[in-house]
């Protein structure tokens, strides 16, 4: 599953400010954070599910899209803007591109790194997410 969340803005002539908060925000606590950048526009990132890792993704420069599917249909989303953010929770397949000069695009993620949680294959994949609806 897959959610754009609008964030609140705070700014006045200095600039503006976005304050996230774990269970405000997004529902659940951050265990880490990391952010991707420097990624050319053809290159394709993700390219996997999680068994239980749930994500907020914030692109706070530039822009990129991200390609997600449930095991029934997929979706392209245009990421641009610090002000939105893509909850992604659940079994979705994730990739990302169309990576402009100046992206970056920040992750805030449930769990720590734990290799097992991910899955690589697409058709396993398939087989997860078709099961669970």
């Amino acid at each position: 599953m897959y959610k754009i969340v609008n964030f609140t803005e705070h700014g006045d002539e200095r600039g503006q400010l976005i304050a996230l908060e774990s269970q405000i925000d997004f529902p659940f606590s951050v265990k880490r954070v990391y952010y991707v950048y420097g990624s050319s526009p053809d290159v394709v990132r993700g390219r996997h599910a999680h068994h239980n890792l749930s994500q907020m993704l914030v692109c706070v420069s530039g822009s990129c899209d991200f390609t997600l599917d449930d095991g029934f249909e997929r979706a392209v989303i245009h990421m641009d803007s610090p002000t939105k953010g893509l909850l992604i929770t659940g079994v979705v397949w994730r990739e990302f591109t169309n990576f402009s000069k100046d992206c970056v695009v920040v992750v805030m993620a449930s769990e720590h790194y734990d290799s097992s949680d991910y899955i690589f294959d697409y058709e396993e994949f398939l087989q997860i997410a078709r099961s669970q609806k």
